[in-house]
This record gives structure tokens, C-alpha cells and sequence, in this order.
């Protein structure tokens, strides 16, 4: 269905929305956990009575440059922005001065504040990780349409309660993985499973990118936000890094270091390289946290395998964060590319992240993919919720959340799993060439950076039997187990919520 074929036209919903409203046939009931006073339906205010109302819900980077995107977007006025730092609120209202339209957003440091208000039609989810979810949660209660970026939570549970809201309450809910809408990615997608280079055999999806240390300090407090609402539903505890935002990612509570916050774009892209529609079936993971002295917990050198069995190619998700070599200013590369994915077929291999090209088994190029950077990503969202088709999104939450998963996953398998040597580590990839290749390859990584795995060993993680829903754990084997290895897998895929910064139990 077109938006011209569609039983009410956008200015006709509109009317038809607030004659709702003043009416009270509400349609949206808000979940108890968000404290939220029930709205019944969004009902913009907006100037332009075919304008798409949007609040954005963190203004970080990423926060601020889809704010200036939406700015000059046509059909989309921008009604609400929000972060615990008020800062950033003025940064951001900075750049809507700049921009010179004839309105200012309505500001909150309490995401709740907005999601009550009429005129905001929808959100974009751009906080910290531990909130997309939540926020997702909630605002599809309160009535809105939600854009969040990846990872599209940062628990399993949670993640799923996410994809439950939006069948629940109709609402549209795109995941942030822009290489779905990038033209080339597309194309040669297309070519790959067309089986122009013969079946695909295996991806190496990788992210390597320097992150230097956060520090380590005494704990502390900061002031100039409202930390309760920054943690939200994590534990608020004192921060023993140097910086309050960003650095979050590199701490289990509210980020899974870069498996889940750039590898989730990678991992999404191995799945849809391979076809595979279906959840993993067997997840590991081996790494560590090294050349680094600071307070980071998450492992900036990991190694994830997902295993798929019958179901489709398996294949690796790989996470460097040092240089090349000490004193470098580059990162290493594989096969000419530093993030994205290789995917080997019989015939050649494609290597790309924004566009690409794919090459024979020699290395000759056969064909390029330019790439458009996904630009289409957000647009593709607001062309779904003006028709209300979430068929229509290049990344449905159910697309988001399956690929989102499998890197919670690794995760887990990673902090449950024991120490270990180089070579008990390359046993248990036993079976899987294309990874015990990489395994040696990132061992050889850290030996340029005078890594000795004797006096820091590797954490080898066990293999994680992943159920059919594909968000539980059937089973527990391999690596170095301990007694209640399972219970304490299955008690990671929920991470403890603090009221009233929480999703219900529904």
C-alpha cells in the first residue's frame, strides 16, 4: 500500500488522531514499570500539518548528526531532544539556531517528559546502550514509532521485550544498521546470492579500530548531569574512568565493549550475506583486555564464532582495538578493508562495508560495489511510518534483534568462560579452518605488542548451545567450565534493571 492508495492520508490521520484524542479513544496503554501518565495517541502540533513529529533521545555524536540530518529533512520536524547533560541539550539546541528554522524543540532531561507530549510522533533511540531497549519499550507504549540505533539493547531479555512492544502496540521500529539501505552492500549482496562466486562457504566479519585507554581513578561522581538518569537502568555506581560519555561502551552494565557497539553492524551483515534468517546455534568467544592500563572491563581483542550448522554459513566476528604495532598510527587490515566483512564463496570472496567489491580466489578484482554510506536508512524509516508499514523498513527490530543477540551472546560466552593457553584456545576451534587461521592471526597481533599469554593468558570462553528462540542457552560445553557455568550464562542474558528505569515483566 502507497501513501497515495492509503485509507487516510497523512493530514486526514492527523485530523482523525486528534478528534481521538479529544475524544479519549486512546489506543496506546503504558506499561507501569515507566512511570509514564498515559498518552493516549501521538498527536503532532507541528506547523506543517504533514510533518512527522520527532524527539531524539541522546545527543551524543551520533545524537547530533542525525539531528542535523532531520533539520533539513523534508516532512520531519524535529519536537524533542533529550539527554541527562544538559550540556549537550544546549549544544544541540545550538545547531537548531544555526539551521535557522522557524521553531525550538522542546528540551527534557528525562526521556519520559517527552514521550508524554502529542507532538512527538516518533523517537530516535541514540542514548547509551543499556537504554535502547527501555526507551524502545516505552515509547512504543506511549503511541510513538522508534528509530534505535544499534545495538538494539544491551541484554538478550530485553532486547525481545523490544521486538514484543512493536507487534503489541503497531508500532514502527527500525534498527540503526545502515548498511542495510546502502545501495552497494545491496547490489552485491544480491550478487553473492545469486551464486555468481559458487556457494558461500564462510565471513570473517572484523572491526579493528585503535581505542586508546579511559584511565583508572579513584571512584567518583560527576557533576553538571543527571547521573541517576545517565545510568538509567544499570547500577548507578562511581565512575573509576577519566570521561563520563562514550567510554561507557568499555563496561559490561551499560555496553559490550565492540562486539555489540561496532561489530553489531558486521555481524548483521555475515546473516544477510549468508541468507540466514534463523537464530545461531552454537556461539564462543576468546580474547582479552591487553596493552592497555586503565579501568576498561570489556576485552578490546575478542574473537567471536557463531556456529550455524545445517542452517547457513558460520562465521567469525573479529575486534581489534590496538594499532598494527607499537608507536603506529594505523590498524591492521584484511584483505584491504579494516571493518566490515569478508565473505569467502567457492569462486571469490566479496570484502566491503559501505559498498565494496568482490575479487576471485587470486585477489584480481571482478567487480566493484560503490556504496552510498546507507543514506537512505533514516528516510526508509519515515516513509514506513507515514504509510504505518513496518514491511517496508530495511531493518525491521526482528532483523535487529536477531543479529543484536548473537553478539550479546558472545559476550556471555567470553565472561563466563576461564583462562586458558594459545593452544587450548585453537582446540576448541577445532573444526572451524577460516577461524583457527584468524585465532593465529590475532595471536600474532599481540605478540607485536610484546603480549605474553603465559603471564596474561587468553579468556577462553565455553561453547554456548543456543535454544531455537534464539534467545536462551540450552546447553554449556567445552572451555574452561566451572560448576553453575550454566546458570550463570543464562543469568547474563538479563541484566538487572533499577526501578523505575525498567521494562515490564509483560
Amino acid at each position: 500500500m502507497t501513501r497515495s492508495d492509503s485509507p487516510l492520508s497523512a493530514l486526514d490521520r492527523r485530523k482523525f488522531l486528534k478528534a481521538a484524542a479529544g475524544l479519549g479513544l486512546g489506543t496506546a496503554v503504558l506499561g507501569k514499570a515507566s512511570g509514564l501518565r498515559a498518552q493516549s495517541v501521538a498527536t503532532p502540533g507541528n506547523s506543517a500539518a504533514d510533518a512527522v513529529g520527532v524527539a531524539i533521545l541522546g545527543l551524543g555524536i551520533k545524537g547530533r548528526g542525525h539531528l542535523g540530518d532531520l533539520l533539513t529533512m523534508p516532512g520531519v520536524r524535529v519536537t524533542g531532544l533529550c539527554d541527562p547533560d544538559e550540556s549537550r541539550i544546549a549544544r544541540a539546541l545550538g545547531i537548531v539556531r544555526e539551521a535557522g528554522v522557524d521553531y525550538t524543540p522542546a528540551t527534557a532531561t528525562d526521556a519520559r517528559r517527552l514521550l508524554e507530549r502529542s507532538d512527538v510522533d516518533a523517537v530516535i533511540l541514540t542514548s547509551p546502550d543499556n537504554w535502547h531497549a527501555v526507551h524502545g519499550v516505552w515509547a512504543c507504549e506511549a503511541g510513538k514509532d522508534v528509530y534505535v540505533e544499534k545495538p538494539v539493547s544491551n541484554d538478550v531479555w530485553t532486547g525481545r521485550r523490544l521486538v514484543e512492544a512493536a507487534k503489541r502496540h503497531g508500532r514502527v521500529v527500525q534498527a540503526g544498521t545502515q548498511a542495510r539501505s546502502d545501495t552497494g552492500v545491496q547490489a552485491a549482496v544480491e550478487y553473492v546470492r545469486s551464486g555468481q562466486l559458487g556457494k558461500v562457504l564462510w565471513s570473517h566479519a572484523l572491526w579493528y579500530r585503535e581505542r586508546k585507554p579511559i584511565g583508572r581513578r579513584d571512584p567518583w561522581y560527576p557533576e553538571g548531569l543527571d547521573y541517576d538518569l545517565f545510568c538509567g537502568p544499570a547500577p548507578m555506581v562511581p565512575l573509576v574512568r577519566d570521561e563520563v560519555h562514550y567510554d561507557w561502551h568499555w563496561f559490561w552494565a551499560q555496553g559490550h565493549g565492540e562486539m555489540t557497539n561496532l561489530g553489531a553492524h558486521c555481524v548483521d551483515m555475515a546473516r544477510w550475506f549468508g541468507g540466514i534468517t534463523g537464530p545461531v546455534r552454537r556461539v564462543m568467544s576468546v580474547g582479552g583486555r591487553y596493552a592497555l592500563d586503565d579501568s576498561g572491563e570489556t576485552p578490546n581483542t575478542q574473537i567471536g564464532v557463531f556456529d550455524h550448522g545445517e542452517d547457513g554459513p558460520s562465521f567469525i566476528m573479529e575486534c581489534r582495538g590496538l594499532t598494527a604495532q607499537p608507536g603506529a598510527t594505523h590498524v591492521d587490515n584484511l584483505r584491504g578493508i579494516r571493518s566490515g566483512v569478508v565473505v569467502q564463496c567457492e569462486g571469490g570472496y566479496f570484502a566491503g562495508h559501505y559498498g565494496g567489491a568482490v575479487y576471485d580466489n587470486a585477489g584480481k578484482r571482478i567487480k566493484p560495489f560503490p556504496g552510498d554510506g546507507g543514506k537512505q536508512h533514516l528516510p526508509n524509516f519515515f516513509e514506513a511510518v507515514r504509510a504505518r508499514r513496518p514491511d517496508m523498513l530495511a531493518a525491521p527490530i526482528e532483523l535487529g534483534h536477531a543479529s543484536c543477540a548473537p553478539c550479546l551472546m558472545a559476550g556471555i560466552s567470553y565472561r563466563v568462560g576461564g583462562y586458558a593457553s594459545p593452544e587450548q584456545a585453537r582446540a576448541a576451534l577445532s573444526g572451524f579452518a577460516f577461524a583457527e587461521e584468524a585465532f593465529d592471526g590475532m595471536v600474532g597481533h599481540l605478540g607485536k605488542h610484546a603480549v605474553d599469554l603465559v603471564r596474561e593468558p587468553l579468556r577462553l570462553g565455553p561453547w554456548l548451545e543456543i535454544d531455537r528462540s534464539g534467545d536462551g542457552i540450552a546447553a554449556v560445553t567445552g572451555g574452561s567450565l566451572a560448576d553453575r557455568t550454566l546458570e550463570r550464562a543464562r543469568f547474563l542474558l538479563r541484566d538487572p534493571q533499577r526501578p523505575p528505569h525498567r521494562v515490564s515483566e509483560a
